[in-house]
């Protein structure tokens, strides 16, 4: 995989400070972001909805650590967005 761009700048031309993801929270969060539901990523992975949970805690957690808090899945998109994670192909 290639490397992935930094992140993108805010309203000043800053760049937004960026969590640093590990390899499998970026997996989930592209598949959950891809996905119906958490339920159906879980059966994807083949782990439990539960482990699909803490991973996006975690997600969640370092976003708002870095000074970009997000509370749900929408935000999450965005932020993988904005920080080229993802893109609207993928999608």
């Amino acid at each position: 995989m290639a490397s992935v761009p930094g992140p993108a700048p805010d309203v000043a031309g800053e760049p937004l400070p960026r969590p640093s993801l590990t390899p499998r929270e970026l997996e989930i969060l592209r598949l959950w972001l891809r996905s119906e539901s958490k339920t159906a990523t879980a059966a994807e992975l083949g782990i439990s909805l539960g482990t699909i949970n803490t991973h996006l805690i975690r997600i969640r957690a370092k976003y708002a650590a870095v000074g970009r808090p997000v509370a749900d899945k929408c935000g999450l998109l965005i932020r993988a967005l904005q920080d080229e994670l993802v893109s609207l192909a993928e999608l």
